[in-house]
């Protein structure tokens, strides 16, 4: 039998627990660096259960974004436009909500196999032009190194608002 790990944030709208399994995490988009972007930067959808009036409500997918460096050495937590994980929350639950990434969702058996089913998908794309394969070693060095983030990472980075 498999218990899950979960976690949860009290919010002003009622209880968010997040569960460590595959389906409620997601990547929606993952961006290398490039020449016109000097950056790494993955959107990560978790979806969670709120719980309102100490009922069930109902269950909410919401991103935001990791973005690192061309050196992959510094690492800024973006706020998505839409959808946001850190959208209507006050400064306290912003913070629980970094809390939450840098403490649980990074280190979640979800997470990490998403992540390396995507290392796993890259390395057997069949790319053929030089900027592909450039692209797909740069793709796949910056998702092992998201393996490698720790809490300490995530809790030092920067939260900004997407442009």
């Amino acid at each position: 039998m498999n218990v899950l790990d979960a976690k949860m944030i009290s919010t002003q709208y009622g209880i968010e627990t997040y569960l460590d399994l595959l389906e409620n995490v997601e990547v929606k988009d993952v961006q290398y660096v490039t020449e016109t972007a000097s950056f790494y930067e993955i959107t990560i959808g978790v979806e969670y259960f709120r719980l309102r009036n100490e009922n069930y409500y109902n269950s909410e997918k919401r991103y935001f974004k990791i973005r690192m460096n061309s050196d992959l050495n510094a690492i800024t937590i973006i706020e998505t436009k839409r959808e946001s994980l850190f959208a209507v929350k006050n400064e306290f639950e912003r913070s629980a909500t970094k809390e939450l990434i840098g403490e649980w969702l990074i280190k979640s058996s979800a997470f990490r196999k998403v992540l390396s089913d995507m290392i796993d998908d890259k390395k057997m794309e069949n790319v053929t032009t030089e900027e592909n394969i450039i692209g797909t070693i740069g793709t796949i060095r910056f998702l092992e190194k998201l393996l490698e983030i720790t809490t300490e990472d995530i809790l030092s980075a920067r939260v900004e608002t997407s442009h």
